[in-house]
């Protein structure tokens, strides 16, 4: 199976390029994947969409391919806390990566 390539921008703008397999959320390339650490994706819940530690923003010419959160959605009441949130803040373990996400780029806010 082809891996998919995803770029996470540290806080300290560092960009880390991470090969993941179709079907793996972005937290899990993240966390599981990434050839060094990204210690700013905790992922705290594991995936389970209940804690907001795995928030990024995802690039602008991204967002299409992504999707933006769906209202009323437990993403939104999480990000809906979040201070650091922006208009394409999302949770990585909602991204599910399929081969048209070859490339995604997002931020680690800071």
């Amino acid at each position: 199976m082809e891996k998919i390539k995803v770029y996470f921008i540290q806080q300290d703008g560092r960009k880390v390029e991470v090969e993941v397999d179709p079907g793996r959320t972005l937290m899990e390339a993240a966390r599981d994947y990434a050839p060094e650490a990204i210690d700013e994706i905790y992922a705290d819940c594991s995936g389970c969409c209940s804690c907001a530690t795995c928030h990024v923003i995802v690039e602008d010419d991204w967002i299409k391919k992504t999707g933006k959160i769906k209202n009323n959605s437990a993403e939104q009441e999480l990000l809906d806390y979040e201070p650091l949130a922006k208009d394409n803040s999302r949770l990585s373990c909602q991204i599910f990566l399929e081969k048209k996400h070859d490339g995604l780029t997002v931020k680690i806010p800071t």
